[in-house]
């Protein structure tokens, strides 16, 4: 890919990456080619598991063989990506896309026998981590409401509607210090890590919001609360996934939803682990810099998922838009991308071998 870069001027490679984003709707038309394959030859059951495989067996070799892209586009070519509508319109898409996808494999969902059902489970967590809360995080960040609302629409499809609270009024205050919940201490296994941040969310989500609205008067029980709205959604698409689809549906809809929210902290767990600001007086730390969070260049996944592992740069400008994010040569660095991070994280021998000793490298400050 170094080869490629360095053929192609920045308005080329720009303009091609551009449209490479496109390949991030893929994630949708996997699941789809393994029910047609799984219906075409009758093995049903192994061709649920076709997504899985991808994400885990063939998006790493693949990162591996592509390569990584580290080029920054100027400051010309970045106002240039960030005035472009084009680049706004892909993550919106997610929300319709997402929506149909998700009805649709539960209406599937009795198709298959237990192993096939465990595989669609799987596929649909995957494609939820993915498309639903992963665009979610890129939406939630951005000033406009229709963004915005998008994103609290896709995590309500999830059942993650306070991700949207916690995430931004939490996680990026808080971040790499003992504050926050979705930092992964350094000697933590992600089994513990698990325990604190998956109900840490809901609660942190919960105080942040009633400490705001107690700010602006509002009473916690009222429309002003968007965690009673988010929740609002999500609790009308469990009852509509039982309507349609009987419990079945409903069971279809929850334990994808967990999935979704699992694969999602262990991102989290892999993107801070063992990272910490200088406390520069009791309680108070140090500005989050691209030195506080781990970065990976991976070309294919960062187009799969519109830059998310370009994470050092995200958490020092926070509404940077996808398209603009940089990397930075100081900034520490993962050794491969998530798809193989996130199978390594699950095994805490592999894991602790792999990054302590990149933790411990990075130098201390005085």
């Amino acid at each position: 890919m170094t080869t490629l870069t360095a053929k192609l001027n920045e308005t080329q490679w720009f303009r091609l990456k551009g449209l490479a984003y496109l390949v991030y709707l893929q994630t949708f038309l996997i699941p789809l080619l393994g029910w047609w394959l799984g219906v075409k030859t009758g093995y049903l059951d192994l061709f649920a598991w076709l997504t899985p495989l991808e994400v885990f067996v063939l998006i790493p070799l693949l990162d591996y063989w592509i390569g990584n892209d580290t080029r920054n586009p100027s400051t010309q070519t970045e106002e240039s990506l960030r005035d472009n509508g084009y680049y706004r319109i892909l993550p919106l898409l997610a929300l319709p896309g997402y929506f149909l996808f998700l009805f649709w494999a539960m209406s599937r969902f009795d198709s298959f026998g237990l192993l096939g059902q465990i595989g669609w489970l799987v596929t649909a967590g995957l494609v939820g981590g993915t498309m639903a809360i992963n665009v979610a995080h890129e939406l939630i960040h951005k000033p406009t409401k229709l963004e915005s609302r998008t994103g609290g629409l896709l995590l309500s499809l999830v059942t993650f509607g306070s991700f949207k609270i916690e995430h931004i009024r939490g996680h990026h205050v808080n971040v790499a210090t003992p504050l926050d919940i979705s930092t992964a201490p350094f000697g933590w296994t992600i089994f513990k890590y698990m325990r604190r941040a998956i109900p840490g969310n809901l609660k942190s989500a919960i105080d942040l919001q009633r400490q705001m609205l107690n700010r602006k008067g509002q009473a916690f029980w009222s429309h002003h609360n968007e965690l009673l709205v988010w929740y609002g959604f999500s609790l009308g698409w469990l009852m509509a996934s039982a309507f349609f689809f009987g419990w079945l549906g409903a069971l279809f809809f929850v334990l994808s939803s967990f999935l979704s929210i699992l694969l999602l902290e262990t991102v989290n767990y892999l993107e801070h682990y063992g990272l910490a600001r200088r406390e520069v007086a009791p309680g108070k730390y140090e500005k989050t810099t691209h030195l506080h969070s781990w970065n990976s260049n991976a070309l294919l996944t960062n187009l799969l998922l519109l830059q998310l592992q370009r994470h050092s740069d995200h958490h020092a400008v926070a509404y940077r838009r996808y398209q603009t994010l940089r990397q930075f040569d100081d900034s520490p660095q993962l050794p491969a991308g998530y798809s193989t991070m996130l199978l390594l994280a699950w095994f805490p021998p592999l894991w602790f071998k792999v990054m302590n000793p990149r933790v411990e490298a990075i130098p201390k400050p005085e």
